[in-house]
């Protein structure tokens, strides 16, 4: 493996996301079920205006009514953001830093700035932790992905599947 690795080699392309309201036991629920450490908070345009990661989430579970909270009651309103071209020694010091467990590679789009990929700890342990590139092929730019159309058809196939019935087959 090359001693220099970027913030675009490790990435995740795709970033976990839930609306403003979406409660705080369905976060927890979404955490766990997916292995997240984090989950940008969108408005309803879908712009993001937070984050909530595993520390916000224990964080609001020390309040009385941590039942009722939200994601927007218990986001942190910033994305901490890395340029996809730096290395990951100065994007795992931007995290410490800014006390963030994940950052984001921000994307450009038609007016529209969003996060598109994103880079967390687990990310960096398994890079330290790697013995060779193959262990790492799910991660980055180059890795390897189902093509659009597969991912269109295999989204299409589990909404059929629980989709109620209303048709004679």
């Amino acid at each position: 493996m090359p001693d220099v690795r970027l913030v675009r080699d490790l990435m995740t392309i795709g970033v976990p996301t839930c609306p403003v309201g979406t409660p705080f036991v369905d976060l927890a629920r979404l955490f766990l079920n997916a292995g997240l450490e984090a989950i940008v908070v969108l408005d309803r345009e879908g712009h993001a205006v937070g984050v909530v990661g595993q520390d916000e989430l224990v964080r609001a579970y020390a309040y009385e009514d941590w039942p009722n909270l939200t994601a927007d009651a218990i986001m942190r309103e910033e994305l901490v953001e890395v340029p996809p071209e730096i290395p990951i020694t100065a994007a795992a010091q931007i995290m410490l830093d800014r006390g963030a467990r994940v950052a984001y590679a921000m994307h450009n789009s038609e007016g529209m700035r969003y996060p598109a990929a994103m880079l967390s700890y687990q990310h960096l342990l398994r890079y330290m932790a790697a013995t060779n590139d193959d262990e790492l092929a799910d991660l980055g730019i180059r890795a390897r992905r189902q093509s659009p159309i597969d991912v269109f058809k295999a989204k299409r196939d589990a909404a059929r599947r629980h989709a109620p019935r209303h048709y004679e087959e």
